[in-house]
């Protein structure tokens, strides 16, 4: 999978389209990552003992990552993600500007 926790994602489909955040967590199985702060769902929460409330809370749910572009570090746009082996030893590449990063 070419995006990993920690990265700066740019969504280019769904509906919080053309927002950016950081990848919290990757799901490499199910080929999704959980955005910070995007893509909510609300959830309602029964409440555990007597006499509490029960609440309405957001939590951000997962993302196909085919719908989410990499945003490269060094040039700052959203792009693809290349490979480049250098020393038996593989590296993630920005497509537009061919800056190596990791």
């Amino acid at each position: 999978m070419k995006i990993k926790k920690g990265d700066t994602v740019f969504i280019i489909k769904g509906k919080d389209r053309g927002r950016s955040g950081k990848v919290i967590k990757a799901l490499p199985r199910e080929n999704k990552v959980i955005i910070e702060g995007l893509n909510l769902v609300k959830k309602h929460l029964r409440p555990k003992r007597r006499g509490e409330k029960g609440q309405i809370i957001s939590i951000p749910q997962p993302i196909y990552i085919s719908n989410i572009k990499l945003i490269c570090p060094s040039c700052k746009k959203a792009t693809r993600v290349g490979y480049e082996i250098k020393n038996e030893k593989k590296f993630r590449k920005c497509k537009k500007c061919n800056n190596i990063f990791e």
